[in-house]
């Protein structure tokens, strides 16, 4: 499963490149493990024009785009004081917690450019999007949990 999971991984890279401006769609081929990863990458290495959060936008489940509102205001949430540490970050953890069927729960662990750890709870669950039936999308992200500083 593991080597699966970094096979499609590297296909995606090197198909796609490494967030280039083409961005990754979501797909039926894509598991919960490479929605995330492909979404905390993004974020690691947002530009100027917010390639990263424009990336992680595609990914985020249907049902969630209703409460989060349009692109921009979901940009603007980004942004805040919840979610700023996941912009630019200088990397990232993924451990999965638990897994039904339809759910995925994974733990992230976050370390700034600034050494501080934040911990994230990532939910992905299927979802029915009219480009993509039966795909992975991210249906939430908790508050972060603050570890302080690392050094």
């Amino acid at each position: 499963m593991e080597l699966k999971r970094i096979t499609i991984f590297f296909i995606i890279i090197f198909y796609f490149g490494p967030l280039s401006a083409e961005l990754i769609k979501p797909n039926i081929k894509l598991d919960p493990f490479d929605v995330v990863k492909i979404q905390l990458k993004a974020l690691k290495n947002n530009d100027e024009k917010d390639q990263g959060i424009k990336q992680t936008w595609l990914f985020a489940h249907p049902d969630n785009k209703k409460m989060t509102g349009p692109y921009n205001r979901f940009r603007i949430m980004i942004y805040g004081e919840q979610y700023k540490h996941l912009i630019n970050h200088s990397s990232h953890k993924i451990k999965l917690i638990t897994n039904s069927p339809n759910t995925y729960v994974y733990r992230i662990e976050i370390l700034t450019k600034d050494k501080k750890l934040f911990f994230y709870e990532w939910h992905v669950q299927k979802g029915s999007d009219k480009n993509c039936k039966k795909c992975w999308f991210t249906s939430a992200v908790s508050l972060p949990v603050d570890q302080g500083n690392t050094i």
